[in-house]
């Protein structure tokens, strides 16, 4: 979108509210860096969706934008969905305008005949993606962006499996979304003809936690360990509403709570950055953890669908694991649990993405467990799961960036059922005399030691975009030819599906002949560049120093 000006001036006119027209006008004014930001280029569905900075253009989320791709999002579904009762249902979390983007999106959907689905407040992503099975939807909605700062809203379509939309349905949608250019084309009210909207509440949530606990492994042991003491902190989002319930109905007594953070607002006050990935997202409760003894923290995202912990090691202190740590823990309890009570057996399988520790390769080697690895993002874990859904049984699957899920209720990932599983691993490693800490040293001990790294490189706006396009196209003209002093062996290049096996993608590794790995890829969701590092050996934690330096210095 070159002519961004003109664009722009477009915004000024009647038929956009005041409130927008008078901050195009302060961009026109002050700030032309933001003016061209705002307006370059039209809000796109990446990995996770639609997503944004919050404010006036074509280039940020707000209500015309919600409007114009949820009529494309309708327009979509009546030219390619058949039945007089198309359903879809609509969630959203606690971020500033997520409840008016998801009336707004209700409101849109009604008024082009279809029956929705809303729940009557903040509710967690896997919810919404087990609502649309619930409720028999053709698809979902859920507003939210995930663990980006308070500037960012956004929603993330699902279709009828529950899953995020994956090609070629969400290529098909944006091509809807871009024949709306004008928010005169989207039906904003419903009137004659419109669809139901029903609100969801109490009743969904029975059936989800329902079905989430039926998937735990440990009742008995965790009652045995009832008064564990564990603190949790939603970061202000949604996990307040059921992962204390979760954890409660498990049978543990002794939830403390950070009761700042129990506060949803989606100004995220005491946080920097609503994410568990953040060491410091995690600082209040782990004060929590030290001030009442307690052994384990858990911390969820706003939308509840990442969950991050921190343990105590052997001198007392809390130390934090990561993605990957926390993912083999709990792929390594259940697959333990699951053989000690005869619940293995053929078509069984997990999945993990790409850029996600061969560690939980390795586990599951060791349990006759087959492996799929699919590209990053937990909608391509999903597609798997659907493809396998009726001669397979989806046991587990996990990113490094702290997504995990279990069973086949959710086809995303779920803080809530990670948040039980970690309890129970909890438990279980007590009966052994082990904590959640020496449980990780023992995985370490018996399938060799591996440190994981991750650096974002942040570059917003447009000059942004272009120099991470740039840092991809020299990596792929002049890759590197050893990491830490092994040579390289292989280089995949996911653009080359033909060669993968996997859709096509904008994403590098590099494999060196000591079993290290370097993964490379714009981030679909944000303004920045990721560079993961896998290093295996005695010397793991050196090797990732090394390859922070090689690649990012």
């Amino acid at each position: 979108m070159s002519d961004y000006k003109s664009i722009a001036q477009s915004w000024l006119s009647e038929e956009f509210d005041e409130q927008t027209r008078k901050e195009v006008q302060e961009l026109m004014a002050g700030d032309p860096v933001a003016l061209e930001d705002a307006f370059y280029r039209n809000l796109e569905f990446g990995t996770g969706g639609l997503r944004g900075i919050m404010g006036a253009g074509t280039n940020r989320m707000n209500k015309y934008t919600v409007g114009m791709a949820t009529q494309g999002l309708a327009n979509y579904i009546l030219a390619n969905v058949k039945g007089e009762d198309i359903k879809v249902c609509i969630s959203f979390d606690s971020r500033n305008h997520s409840r008016e983007f998801a009336r707004i999106t209700a409101d849109v959907l009604s008024a082009n005949g279809l029956h929705v689905y809303l729940f009557d407040d903040i509710r967690p992503t896997p919810e919404l993606s087990y609502s649309i099975r619930l409720k028999g939807a053709t698809a979902g909605v859920m507003v939210t962006a995930s663990h980006n700062p308070k500037e960012y809203n956004g929603y993330k379509v699902f279709w009828s499996d529950g899953g995020q939309i994956t090609s070629p349905v969400d290529k098909d949608i944006v091509a809807e979304v871009a024949k709306i250019t004008s928010p005169s084309q989207v039906k904003f009210h419903p009137g004659a003809g419109a669809g139901k909207i029903e609100m969801m509440g109490v009743a969904e949530d029975e059936c989800y936690l329902r079905d989430i606990l039926s998937l735990t492994l440990s009742k008995d042991i965790c009652k045995k360990h009832a008064g564990f003491k564990f603190v949790y902190t939603p970061l202000h989002g949604c996990g307040v509403r059921l992962v204390p319930e979760t954890l409660k109905r498990l049978g543990f007594e002794n939830v403390i709570h950070v009761p700042e953070q129990d506060v949803s607002d989606g100004n995220f006050p005491t946080v920097m950055s609503p994410n568990p990935e953040e060491p410091s997202a995690l600082k209040m409760a782990i004060a929590k953890a030290d001030e009442t003894g307690a052994d384990i923290v858990i911390a969820t995202d706003p939308d509840a669908d990442r969950m991050g912990i921190a343990v105590r090691d052997p001198e007392g202190k809390m130390v934090l694991f990561n993605g990957n740590q926390t993912a083999s823990l709990m792929t390594y309890y259940i697959l333990s649990r699951r053989k000690e009570l005869g619940l293995q057996k053929p078509g069984q399988y997990v999945v993990k993405t790409i850029v996600t520790t061969e560690l939980i390769r390795e586990i599951c080697d060791g349990f006759g467990i087959p492996v799929y690895n699919v590209l990053t993002g937990f909608k391509y874990i999903a597609e798997v799961v659907k493809r396998n859904e009726k001669d397979g049984e989806f046991i587990c699957g996990g990113e490094e960036s702290y997504g995990f899920n279990v069973g086949q209720f959710v086809r995303d990932k779920d803080a809530q059922i990670a948040s039980a599983m970690v309890a129970e691993a909890a438990a279980w490693a007590a009966e052994q005399g082990l904590t959640l800490y020496q449980l990780m040293q023992k995985i370490y001990k018996e399938y060799g030691y591996r440190k994981e790294g991750l650096v974002s490189v942040v570059r917003k706006g447009k000059s942004g975009a272009e120099e991470i396009a740039a840092i991809m196209a020299g990596l792929r003209a002049n890759p590197p030819k050893e990491l830490c002093g092994s040579p390289v062996t292989k280089v995949i290049d996911y653009l080359e599906p033909e060669k993968t096996g996997q859709p096509k993608s904008n994403v590098l590794q590099f494999f060196d002949e000591a079993g290290d790995v370097v993964s490379v890829r714009p981030s679909g969701t944000e303004p920045k560049i990721k560079f993961y590092f896998g290093a295996k050996g005695a010397d793991a934690d050196e090797k990732i120093a090394a390859l922070k330096a090689q690649f990012c210095s």
